[in-house]
């Protein structure tokens, strides 16, 4: 069979050259940028509240290919350029994101390498817990602790379904870490609540079924959050929401409600750290072997001779070991 073409013309069947121009490492200043702030993300578009001129206005938008798929998280603040107006289809690009204050992180295991950012920027790490249906689970609120002090985050212990059990047991097991509390009765005054949250960006966890969006919507009039019931075989909530949603709070500040979580893996959090989160006991540990953890099964740590000695009190101590000990064994 004869070939369909000379050999002397194969140079015809070769891919052309390349003759566009080579790239440069110039980036452009993008001057002409906004900024805006992450209040949720679906499926590769961003929900943003824009400041401009004329005012606030909510825009959808995409990031930039030199951005990646997941450098961008709710609650960042970020530049943005291209259509900005907010209307219907219209999309914009983000094209930077600004230095984060904080990044609320977890993993989902102990032993997973992979941090995953829950939300940037907050201020307040609200744990909601409800005492009863479903029953409060101790150990998963005190992961969510070491998570608040390790990233510089003021956490506050929110109590649901109060009219269904007494909160005092669990209020006192968190007192002498000087845990900040307050009660969210269902239907009743949330004026405390809303004086803990008023000027701050703050993000709420808990596992599912605990009253989070159900809070939410209290808060936030018109914020129509999913709601759902507690599974009464498992005594487990259902998930309702999805994804993390930030929501302009009415009488000052952000509130961002995240989905329930089963688990708080703490992958990313040395225990040596921890011990910085507690100034006075931080102070007592200046006698301690070099690579002290500063746990019960530490044989040399100076928080055990200030225990004898009468220095700290021995509940506090020991409230903080119950911490680091739940750093090192799963929660599940």
């Amino acid at each position: 069979m004869s070939p369909s073409h000379d050999i002397e013309d194969d140079q015809r069947f070769q891919r052309p050259r390349r003759r566009t121009r080579p790239r440069t490492k110039d980036r452009p200043s993008h001057v002409d940028a906004v900024e805006g702030f992450v209040m949720t993300i679906d499926r590769g578009r961003y929900t943003l509240r824009v400041r401009g001129d004329d005012g606030e206005r909510t825009v959808t938008a995409m990031t930039a290919r030199a951005l990646g798929r997941k450098a961008v998280v709710v609650g960042d603040r970020v530049r943005v350029v291209g259509d900005v107006r907010g209307a219907e289809g219209s999309l914009a690009r983000i094209v930077e994101v600004t230095e984060r204050t904080t990044a609320l992180r977890r993993t989902a295991d102990d032993d997973d390498p992979v941090e995953r950012i829950i939300v940037a920027n907050a201020e307040q790490l609200v744990i909601v817990t409800s005492v009863a249906n479903p029953e409060p689970r101790p150990r998963l609120i005190d992961r969510a602790l070491v998570a608040a002090y390790d990233e510089g985050l003021d956490p506050l212990l929110c109590l649901t379904k109060v009219d269904l059990a007494d909160p005092d047991e669990l209020l006192a097991t968190y007192r002498p870490l000087g845990v900040t509390s307050v009660v969210a009765p269902r239907g009743g005054d949330l004026e405390p609540m809303r004086d803990a949250l008023r000027g701050r960006v703050s993000v709420f966890v808990g596992h599912s079924g605990v009253g989070k969006s159900t809070l939410v919507n209290a808060l936030v009039p018109g914020a129509l959050r999913a709601t759902g019931d507690v599974n009464v075989v498992t005594g487990r909530g259902r998930h309702t929401s999805t994804s993390a949603w930030a929501l302009e709070l009415p009488f000052g500040g952000w509130v961002v409600d995240t989905p329930g979580i089963r688990s708080f893996g703490l992958a990313h959090v040395h225990p040596r750290h921890l011990i910085g989160a507690f100034e006075d006991l931080d102070a007592l540990t200046v006698d301690c072997p070099r690579r002290c953890t500063h746990g019960s099964s530490e044989p040399e740590c100076a928080l055990d001779d200030a225990m004898a000695q009468g220095r700290v009190d021995r509940v506090r101590v020991e409230s903080f070991r119950r911490l680091l000990d739940s750093r090192a064994a799963s929660d599940r």
